[in-house]
């Protein structure tokens, strides 16, 4: 139940940050969803089909590697997935301006992600390839999703040709800082005298 309570929660923050505060300033997030925002701003193909097209290659080997992680990786796409197409409404409820929208949206994703990374469950591809790097590697997963955001953001800035996407690399931080805190830090004991 609490894996079903947790899958549900990073989900709708993931739909919200993306679709209340970086589709309507047009800001791309890192990984299969920076490449899947960059295919909706450029051929206009919903952003939850693409992720799941892109992300095949990417299971296929997680399947090789660790069933396990397959199996949540899965589960984790098809909730995250469904959830980002069911909030688009949410676009153009709320006008911030860009560098408060980086955040707040870097930060609600953040916190989507690095909740379900901390059960070993993965709402997209680079994320699945991040786990399973820091898990072989012995790396926080937060640092290894911010190293390929950044890649992925500068590509973007290239095949956009917008200034505007460096706001990216401040959702980007967010995102980063918050999955890092989140799988560093897996309890909290308080001690009181």
């Amino acid at each position: 139940m609490k894996r079903l309570f947790v899958l549900l929660f990073s989900s709708v923050c993931i739909g919200i940050g993306l679709n209340m505060f970086l589709l309507p300033i047009h800001l791309i997030n890192g990984g299969i969803f920076g490449v899947s925002l960059l295919i909706k701003y450029v051929w206009g193909i919903k952003i939850g089909h693409s992720m799941i097209m892109i992300n095949i290659p990417i299971y296929l080997l997680s399947l090789l590697s660790n069933k396990t992680y397959f199996i949540n990786a899965i589960i984790g796409l098809i909730f995250t997935s469904t959830m980002i197409d069911l909030l688009t409404p949410l676009i153009g409820l709320v006008q911030l301006p860009i560098l408060s929208s980086a955040i707040l949206g870097g930060i609600i994703i953040g916190v989507g992600i690095g909740s379900m990374l901390r059960l070993n469950i993965s709402p997209g591809g680079m994320d699945l390839l991040a786990l399973l790097i820091s898990k072989s590697k012995g790396i926080n997963p937060g640092i290894v999703i911010f190293l390929m955001d950044a890649v992925i953001i500068i590509i973007g800035m290239i095949v956009l040709n917008d200034v505007r996407l460096m706001y990216s690399f401040v959702t980007v931080a967010c995102v980063g800082v918050c999955v890092i805190l989140l799988n560093t830090f897996k309890s909290v004991n308080i001690y009181i005298n």
